[in-house]
């Protein structure tokens, strides 16, 4: 198989993860109405304790062994954790209650653009196709009101948002996206556990009732496991500036899933929002050389191009001895495939 044809099976897989992955976190609106009566702090704990439990138990009947980390490494994945899963939830609670759902919905559909922007040197097209992004998942969200606690507490949750695929990104080589949402989720449990005390104290968790209970477990496997591995390891297959277009599918998701339960009908609003956001995605997706980029050794966004190291190798001394070993057969091999640089 030529490198080429393995490149591109990389990518498409690339891009339906990121689509997937996005699609599932705006399904999280649809059944929001189903907990919002469970104690908030104490819900996100359990959700993240379940997802962890869930995924560690996939690195072990995968065989992925523990790996040891640096103290960079390991400095990265807890300000991973804290930012991109537990400071990122209070900033939404506390946005949505100063502002409202739209505010928050709306600042974070400004995802795309500031991964757009953060990626190097994303070409004209990549940063207009992001800015058309944009402008769906505000009309599609719609634009909102608040105070400015609200949008200060929205402005957090981007920040939280972004620091959520940058921070990922040098440690998805050596743990891979098993891992990765594995470990976060984990390290998200206690620290979400201590803020839950603090507001609710005792009264952080109670027993859910049924529906609470499905919506919680729904958050825990559907839009934290899935999700996240979907998410992780579509990542460094398309870089950040690309991966970042398919945020603008959160709103899609979340009137699709509306529509699905019955929780209203997709206004003209909701329909333009959303074919402005496929819009905005196929533009970007056809910039000329828009594939994944790979960044000079030592940056924050150096990643190992190749799919199985991605998916989940021990780290890259192993790779290393099986590329050696297919240059002295001379042969080409899938280990050795990797994208090639393309960009401005």
């Amino acid at each position: 198989m030529s490198t080429d044809v393995i490149t591109r099976q990389v990518e498409t897989r690339g891009l339906a993860q990121a689509a997937g992955a996005m699609f599932l976190v705006g399904t999280l609106a649809g059944i929001a109405g189903v907990i919002q009566d469970y104690p908030l702090y104490g819900g996100q704990a359990l959700r993240y304790l379940l997802a962890a439990a869930v995924l560690l138990a996939v690195t072990r009947l995968a065989g992925l062994g523990f790996v040891r980390l640096t103290p960079r490494e390991t400095a990265l994945l807890v300000a991973l954790s804290l930012t991109g899963l537990v400071i990122f939830n209070v900033c939404v609670i506390e946005a949505a209650r100063h502002g409202g759902p739209a505010l928050v919905g709306t600042v974070l559909g400004t995802v795309p653009l500031a991964l757009a922007l953060l990626d190097g040197r994303p070409s004209p097209r990549v940063i207009g196709a992001a800015a058309v992004v944009v402008t769906g998942a505000t009309v599609a969200t719609g634009l909102g009101s608040g105070d400015l606690p609200g949008l200060l507490w929205s402005l957090g949750a981007l920040a939280c948002e972004v620091c959520f695929s940058l921070l990922a990104l040098p440690l998805l080589p050596k743990l891979g996206a098993v891992r990765v949402s594995a470990y976060s989720a984990a390290l998200a449990v206690p620290l979400l556990a201590v803020i839950g005390l603090i507001v609710d104290g005792t009264a952080m968790v109670r027993v859910p009732t049924a529906a609470e209970a499905a919506g919680l477990g729904y958050q825990s496997i559907i839009v934290t496991t899935v999700a996240f591995f979907l998410w992780y390891d579509a990542l460094p297959r398309l870089g950040p500036g690309r991966a970042g277009l398919f945020a603008g599918l959160i709103p899609v998701g979340a009137i699709a899933t509306g529509a699905l339960l019955g929780l209203g009908t997709p206004s003209a609003a909701d329909l333009a929002g959303a074919a402005l956001v496929v819009t905005g995605i196929v533009i970007g997706l056809s910039a000329p050389g828009s594939g994944p980029r790979r960044k000079e050794p030592g940056s924050a966004a150096t990643v190992l191009r190749d799919p199985v190291a991605t998916a989940g190798s021990e780290g890259r001394e192993p790779v290393a001895k099986l590329r050696r070993a297919g240059r002295r057969r001379g042969a080409e091999s899938p280990w050795q495939a990797r994208p090639s640089r393309s960009g401005p």
